[in-house]
């Protein structure tokens, strides 16, 4: 083998190892990132849950306080007409 032949296969495979080294760096990365949106995700289905509780524990109060206040509404407007009927 001539010497530009040696020269060209040490180059390529230099260029190949970075290229495997920078790769496997990537995939650590990929691999890291990975985790974290899965953990983001969890986080923001918890938070989403949490949210869904609180929300339906709101409306569960609300409906009677809403029914009570529209019934205390009717009651004053019909003790008015009545005092005015008077």
């Amino acid at each position: 083998m001539s010497s530009a032949a040696e020269i060209l296969v040490i180059i390529l495979s230099v260029v190949l190892a970075v290229f495997l080294i920078l790769s496997i760096t990537l995939v650590i990365y990929l691999i890291r990132l990975s985790a974290e949106i899965r953990r983001i995700a969890q986080s923001a289905q918890k938070t989403v849950d949490n949210i869904g509780s609180a929300v339906t524990g709101v409306g569960r109060l609300m409906s009677p306080v809403f029914v009570a206040d529209l019934v205390g509404k009717y009651i004053k407007k019909f003790t008015n007409q009545s005092k005015k009927g008077k």
